[in-house]
Formats: C-alpha cells, structure tokens, sequence
C-alpha cells in the first residue's frame, strides 16, 4: 500500500521514459498495483507495452459486498492480470486455501490471469515441512481449476520467512522449491506444467536478481520493495533479459 493514484501516475512516466533505454526485449513486464491506480496508470502502461494486474480480486462477481473489487472491475481499469493469495492477505486477512480457491475462479470468469501466491513461513522451513506445505496450498487452490494452457496461470512462490526477517533465501532454495512446484504441476496437469510461469517472491533487488533468474525453474520475479524505486526496478528487469539472451 504505496503511492497516491497521481503519485503513481507520475511514477509510471517516469519508469516508461527510463524503460525505453533499458534492455527488456527479452522479458515481460508486468505491475502489480491497487485497484484505485488502474485507471491512472493505463494509458503510460499501454505506451510502453507494461501490462497491469490488480493486488486482490473479489470471490464475487457482484452484490452487496462493500468493500470489495470485482474481477469485471479489475478487467474494465485496466488490468490483465490479478494476484491472489500473496502471503500478506493471508497472513493479515486470513485468508484460506478455500477462499484462495474462489478468486482464482472469479479470475478466470472474468478472463484475468491469476498469479497464485503459495509459501511457507519461517516455523514450516525450519520444521523441514516447507515442500509439503506449499504444495499442499498449490493443490487445495487449484482443485476444480481448468487449467487449458500453461498461460492460464502463474505461479509466484513467496518463502515468508525471507521476507522482511533479515533471513535470506538463496538461489538454490529457490530452485529446490519451484522445481517441486513445477514437479506438481506436471504430476497433475501434465505437459502443460512447463509452460506455467513460476516467479520468485522472496525479496529480489538488483544484486541478488541475475543470480535468481538463472535458475532452471525460476521463470521470473515477484518484486517488493524494490519496484518501488525506479531505478531498482530498471536493474532487475535488465538483470532478467541478460539472463534471458
């Protein structure tokens, strides 16, 4: 919960300026944004050929649900893309599997490509049950999920205990996990497992990004803090088509 709507707006004429002298041929990106910058961010976004998803989406398409972001809404500001189940909504808002579960259907009733966030906290790691945790989460929210294609999803694996803690995940962590959850996926969708994206969450900035990105598995980033600042931002997505080339 960053910015201002014209705070926002003015950042993204910022980075477009920016993003055209940087190396990005071999990437897609894409920002992550509260619902209430859609619209504000669009017409810069669309320009420079950055694609925009919503931060949540709503289980429900309508009614009276005050509060809430429908995926019609999401669709019609802007948004191609919605992340669900980031460990932050979990964690603060309780979110189940279940529930989890209904917003990746609401995504795809309104033909918004989910980011599903799965992750274990610091208690599941140093338990030695982290694998069954995020798999377990992985499976519970796509049961009854019609996967068609490999771009029908997103997977982004957030480790929370190296979020924010001073823990730090390493490359190979990050490899081990999302090679388990591409395994997963493909135990139970097939071939279609290798073209699902897996991104990794857990705090990617410019000097750990290259190292990151070069992982078999690792299809890409989920970043935080560091997409604040421009200039961070610019470094990674450089980082990622270097890797990519």
């Amino acid at each position: 919960m960053h910015k201002t709507p014209s705070e926002a707006a003015a950042w993204i004429d910022a980075f477009a300026k920016q993003l055209e002298d940087t190396p990005h041929d071999r990437v897609d990106v894409l920002l992550g944004v509260p619902a209430t910058h859609l619209s504000a961010m669009r017409t810069a976004a669309s320009r420079a050929q950055v694609a925009l998803a919503g931060q949540d989406v709503s289980a429900h398409d309508e009614g009276a649900y005050t509060g809430e972001v429908s995926g019609a809404m999401l669709r019609d500001a802007g948004a191609s893309h919605v992340i669900i189940g980031h460990s932050e909504r979990r964690a603060y808002h309780h979110e189940d599997d279940a529930l989890v579960g209904a917003k990746l259907q609401a995504a795809k009733r309104h033909e918004l490509t989910p980011i599903l966030c799965i992750g274990e906290v610091e208690a599941d790691r140093d338990a030695g049950r982290h694998e069954t945790v995020v798999l377990d989460q992985l499976r519970a929210a796509l049961d009854g999920f019609d996967l068609k294609t490999g771009s029908d999803l997103v997977i982004a694996y957030e480790p929370v205990w190296a979020i924010g803690t001073g823990r730090t995940a390493t490359a190979d962590d990050a490899q081990t996990m999302s090679k388990a959850i591409r395994d997963a996926l493909a135990s139970d969708h097939g071939a279609l497992a290798q073209d699902v994206r897996i991104l990794y969450g857990g705090s990617m900035k410019p000097g750990n990004a290259a190292e990151l990105l070069a992982q078999a598995d690792v299809d890409g980033g989920l970043i935080g803090g560091a997409s604040l600042e421009v200039d961070a931002l610019l470094a990674i997505i450089a980082a990622g088509n270097q890797v990519a080339s």
